[in-house]
């Protein structure tokens, strides 16, 4: 009878010095919120959103309008 809680039969790749990366995806949660103004958004060039949205792990489609107020919608906390 195991006493150890379960973790015995929790299966964990081998150790072979990849980085846990490999795991778990590409995508990491940046630690700190956006904190830009709506002028920000406004005057923000496109690739400057793409690395923003894409950083976020959110969808980096559409043209520069669109981007800018998907940008704006899941930023900006309304007054």
């Amino acid at each position: 009878m195991s006493r150890g809680g379960g973790t015995e039969s929790v299966a964990r790749p081998p150790s072979n010095g990849q980085h846990t990366k490999e795991r778990c995806g590409h995508f990491q949660m940046p630690l700190h919120y956006p904190r830009f103004t709506r002028g920000d958004y406004e005057s923000m060039p496109e690739w400057k959103l793409d690395c923003l949205l894409k950083e976020y792990g959110l969808p980096i489609t559409g043209n520069l309008e669109q981007k800018r107020n998907f940008a704006m919608g899941a930023f900006l906390w309304p007054n």
